[in-house]
């Protein structure tokens, strides 16, 4: 039991300083570009090949969205429903993926390098290619992901088995 709040507690410190360390002075960023989606009803929404780094997706509907290759560097997609969407070839390298649904989802050749995808859930979805180096995923997760883990990224040249640590 003490395991398991250590855990949870390393997860939500490494969120934080997520966040703290992505701060930056308003001054130091020209961009106005404000990417908030929060609550948001985008299903069946069209986004594919768009640049939404640093977008923020909170408790959004995105139930049949094409994010196919978009950019979601360090996008926060938290409490969001992407069931069925497609991901395929999408950069979320940094993203925050926090207890969203992934149910049927395409994740085919997408990146989630340095991502947190903590209490999200894979099933059915293809996993075929993607790349998860270094990202936080519960061990339940890794061992579900692991069963079907095959391919390898055609941008960073990983195995899915070998990001996910599969034996």
């Amino acid at each position: 039991m003490l395991k398991r709040y250590l855990i949870i507690l390393c997860v939500i410190a490494l969120s934080i300083l997520w966040l703290l360390l992505l701060a930056q002075p308003a001054f130091a960023k020209e961009d106005t570009r404000f990417l908030g989606y929060g609550n948001a009803h985008l299903e069946n929404q069209d986004f594919s090949h768009q640049d939404l780094s640093g977008g923020i997706f909170v408790s959004a509907e995105m139930r049949g969205t094409n994010f196919s290759g978009a950019d979601l560097t360090n996008a926060i997609l938290t409490k969001g429903n992407l069931l069925g969407a497609n991901l395929s070839g999408a950069n979320l390298t940094g993203a925050l993926v926090d207890r969203v649904t992934l149910y049927k989802a395409n994740l085919t050749n997408a990146i989630f390098t340095d991502a947190t995808l903590s209490n999200s859930i894979f099933a059915d979805s293809d996993i075929t290619g993607a790349d998860f180096t270094n990202a936080i995923l519960d061990r339940y997760a890794v061992s579900q992901l692991c069963q079907r883990a095959a391919g390898v990224n055609p941008v960073t040249g990983v195995s899915t088995r070998d990001s996910l640590g599969c034996r």
